[in-house]
């Protein structure tokens, strides 16, 4: 790998207490133990990256990392409840509970051989080669993650010039833009899922490289752009980030079906349900409450699946069989991309294949399908699909009836009968009287 900045090591800027406000008081106590116990043990130990940046904002960050000299194999010595992981980068977790301190040691610029770095075609594959603190710095993607925050004397470190553009919100890279994206694409999701978060600008150089390089994200592994994914979605700022992934070109990449869908509406407009979608898996994590990953997704890859379902039915197929053919269709082709798990995708497929029979469901048929253990799922997809289709107002208004225990025939049906609606209603059997016959009624 190349220097990023190739010239002299950076000086610091040097922060005083007095001049950032950060207090140990906003800091995690488990945190604070291992800085401690780091400089006891004669190391340099600093707090670095977004939590830095985030109590610089005055936010509260949840995660903690640290960054010091000492190799992860010297961390381990110092904490009984540490454990290294990673390949890729070798790091240092140490456990407090379910609380997790991840202990980094400073990255070097040069390999001369004797670390563990492997580069393809400008992209990183393993790096191990440690360096100082400077380096560190420089190794880093944005200025604003190049923040260190000194437990010895309790100032800021700077590098990079990252104090000034966090006060001036602005996400830039360190280095040149492309080549840092080319060493790792995922850092355009980052940019944008920064920016999202933080109400941040992108610097224009990074962003100008980020619609030349996006196709280089389908060369970054499936199950890392799926990590990346949830990151973005289940953050608290979801509807921003599809905001910023669709203006960078980025959602093409990811959810290609999900920007057909956008951009078939037109100036940039989202479909209802979408929308309603992504702010309210917000506001529940605003609240402290759950969200189902799987329920997001069905609404993000609906246009696929209908578009899917709908090509089946027109081959001949039953509508609810059909859905197992669209569902698999959508899976694979986006799983080509992003791999999603199969806890996420089989309730994903079970929200839209019950779509069809809330559909077409009569009254004697309602009371099994209000037993379906997805069933709250699908009624709550039903209502985002009607913000976008005011034909199915009167439908979910039924099932919302239905579950306060009383409720008219659906709007789409006979209030009685087996027959779905739009059927031809199937021939009702003749019962035998149990009566004995006449003895002349032959």
């Amino acid at each position: 790998m190349t220097d990023p900045h190739p010239r002299l090591m950076p000086q610091a800027r040097v922060i005083p207490r007095e001049q950032h406000g950060i207090s140990r008081r906003n800091i995690s106590p488990n945190a604070l133990r291992v800085l401690y116990r780091l400089k006891e043990g004669g190391f340099g130990a600093f707090l670095v990256g977004g939590a830095v940046r985030d109590l610089l904002l005055g936010g509260h960050p949840k995660d903690f990392d640290v960054a010091t000299d000492a190799t992860p194999e010297q961390v381990k010595a110092l904490f009984r409840n540490c454990r290294l992981i990673g390949r890729r980068f070798r790091l240092a977790h140490v456990v407090f509970g379910q609380e997790i301190i991840e202990v980094a040691t400073f990255r070097g610029l040069g390999d001369d051989g004797s670390g563990d770095r492997h580069v393809v075609d400008g992209v990183i594959l393993r790096d191990n080669v440690y360096g100082t603190i400077e380096e560190d710095a420089l190794r880093r993607d944005f200025t604003a993650n190049a923040l260190y925050y000194a437990i010895d004397d309790f100032s800021v470190r700077d590098y990079a010039g990252g104090f000034e553009d966090v006060r001036q919100r602005t996400l830039r890279l360190i280095g040149d833009p492309g080549q840092r994206y080319r060493e790792d694409p995922v850092r355009m999701l980052r940019a944008v899922r920064l920016a999202a978060k933080l109400g941040f600008r992108i610097d224009d150089a990074a962003w100008a490289a980020i619609f030349e390089l996006a196709p280089l994200i389908a060369g970054a592994a499936p199950a890392r752009l799926f990590d990346e994914m949830l990151k973005l979605f289940l953050g608290g700022h979801a509807y921003e980030s599809l905001r910023w992934l669709e203006a960078s070109s980025l959602l093409r990449e990811l959810l290609p079906a999900t920007a057909a869908a956008i951009e078939a509406r037109g100036a940039d407009e989202m479909p209802k349900m979408m929308e309603a979608a992504l702010k309210s898996t917000d506001l529940r994590l605003a609240e402290g409450k759950p969200v189902a990953p799987a329920f997001l997704l069905a609404a993000l890859l609906w246009p696929a699946a209908r578009e899917a379902h709908a090509a089946e039915v027109a081959r001949g197929a039953d509508a609810q069989p059909a859905w197992l053919r669209a569902a698999d269709r959508v899976v694979r082709e986006q799983a080509s991309r992003i791999a999603m798990p199969r806890r996420f995708t089989l309730p994903m497929t079970e929200i839209w294949a019950l779509q069809t029979r809330l559909e077409s469901a009569t009254r004697k048929r309602a009371a099994r399908l209000l037993a379906h253990p997805r069933f709250r799922a699908a009624y709550d997809f039903l209502v985002l699909r009607a913000l976008d289709d005011p034909r199915l107002r009167d439908l979910a208004a039924f099932w919302t009836e239905a579950q306060q225990g009383g409720a008219p025939a659906p709007p789409n049906g006979p209030a009685d009968g087996d027959a779905a609606a739009g059927a031809v209603p199937k021939k009702r059997r003749r019962r035998r009287s149990t009566a004995r016959p006449a003895a002349d009624g032959d």
